[in-house]
């Protein structure tokens, strides 16, 4: 994120409880100073899941005009940090590499970050988080705080969990069987390659996000536990059924935002009064329509304002709907 921000123009100061690693910061170029929480336009909190909202709280208390934060969990830090100044968000990039040295400026080119209002959240900086996010090269999606918890424990707590426990069951045969390991082939690795990634963070993210997470866990092991018994009864058309559904669903995961010709931008009139940016973005998840980018034109001439939206075509009308049935006046504009 420092290297992101400093390749976009900002002055970038770091803050890090561990000397060697701020020092190794500086070293290579990656923040322009080192200091500690003080005034800033932005502040960006990149630590385990536990600590953020104290030091997200400290960073606004010691002046941080807007601070955002990078954890992979959601609902606990946002109900910790009630301030309209903080926009919790999540960045869903990265890899196994650990630290400054894994560190590069384009690595949320192309990616999906989330970003979760609440209903205190400030419209302003909101604004400026997802300036500063689209700036990285990231396509900004909106969800409740709850909604990207129960999410992303599918598609990413839960498949680390899996790939460590893959990667421990064959470190386990490996130890009767010495060879095994150097027969790991490419599906192997891809499978467990993010079993690499820094384990010390995982604890908090499980206490924090643990009942989302043990959902998924007992969905998983329902699917093995029946994939299993069609292993063990030979039944070749069900296990292909099984495997050709995977194989479909798979081949049909998106990759990127969609392209401009298949979103639409809706545009709604709304007093100018904190909330309305929130208010409307938990009725988009509640609808599953999926807001690629959102901000808020204020008007000068009095108390109101524009909210502008980027959706898929394809759900525009069914947010129009429900928008115009809580009294708002939406248009729509296809850019297509």
């Amino acid at each position: 994120m420092a290297l992101a921000l400093r390749r976009s123009g900002w002055h970038v100061i770091g803050v890090d409880s561990d000397e060697a690693n701020a020092s190794a910061a500086l070293a290579a170029a990656v923040v322009d100073e080192l200091g500690d929480l003080g005034p800033c336009d932005l502040g960006v909190i990149a630590t385990p899941v536990n600590s953020i909202p104290e030091l997200a709280q400290g960073a606004l208390d010691a002046g941080a005009a807007v601070v955002t934060d990078v954890g992979s969990v959601k609902a606990p830090i946002a109900a910790a940090v009630t301030d309209g100044r903080f926009v919790a968000g999540h960045p869903i990039a990265g890899s196994e590499q650990d630290g400054v040295f894994g560190a590069t400026a384009d690595m949320f080119s192309g990616a999906a970050w989330v970003l979760c209002p609440t209903a205190a959240t400030d419209d302003a900086a909101f604004s400026q988080v997802s300036d500063v996010v689209a700036a990285t090269g990231a396509q900004v999606v909106v969800v409740s705080p709850e909604r990207h918890d129960s999410l992303i424990a599918v598609v990413s707590h839960v498949p680390h969990l899996t790939a460590a426990t893959l990667m421990r069951v064959a470190v386990g045969r490996a130890e009767k069987q010495r060879n095994l390991l150097r027969f790991a082939a490419g599906g192997f690795r891809d499978m467990t390659r993010i079993a690499a990634g820094q384990p010390t963070i995982w604890p908090a993210i499980c206490a924090q996000n643990s009942n989302a997470i043990v959902g998924v866990l007992d969905d998983l092991i329902s699917e093995l536990g029946s994939l299993r018994e069609i292993v063990a009864d030979g039944d070749e058309l069900q296990l292909l059924a099984h495997l050709e559904g995977a194989r479909v669903a798979r081949r049909n995961l998106p990759t990127t935002a969609p392209d401009a010709e298949a979103l639409s931008e809706m545009r709604v009139p709304v007093l100018d009064r904190p909330g309305e940016l929130a208010a409307i973005a938990m009725l988009a998840t509640e609808l599953d329509v999926n807001i690629y980018d959102l901000e808020i034109a204020h008007s000068p001439e009095g108390p109101r304002g524009v909210v502008v939206l980027l959706v898929e075509s394809e759900t525009a009308r069914r947010l129009q709907a429900a928008l115009s049935g809580q009294g708002y006046r939406p248009s729509i504009q296809p850019l297509g």
